[in-house]
């Protein structure tokens, strides 16, 4: 089932929320894994909103190595790429803490 596509406003005020976090996850030389969806999944465990920094060794480009691991995350939206950081956003299904704007 594909996802409503954010809005111009939800995008800036999940952009904004990110803005003081850490990249947790890095896509390295071999690109987007098994091992790195795991993580990923494992992450969004405990939050919604993850950056993810992709390494200058990585096969292909930020946001093509983003949007590869959107794919592999059901449920997960690609807030932004900036330079070779990229914002994912996953809603948790039974408890929400990010409320987006309409």
């Amino acid at each position: 089932m594909a996802l409503p596509p954010l809005t111009s406003k939800q995008r800036a005020h999940l952009r904004g929320l990110a803005h003081s976090l850490k990249p947790l996850l890095h896509v390295g030389k071999e690109g987007v894994t098994p091992e790195v969806v795991r993580a990923a999944v494992e992450l969004f465990h405990t939050r919604e909103l993850l950056k993810v920094k992709v390494l200058e060794a990585a096969p292909g480009a930020p946001r093509e190595e983003a949007e590869a691991l959107v794919r592999e995350l059901e449920g997960t939206y690609l807030v932004q790429v900036t330079g070779r950081t990229a914002v994912l956003y996953r809603p948790d299904p039974d408890q929400r803490t990010i409320r987006l704007p309409d």
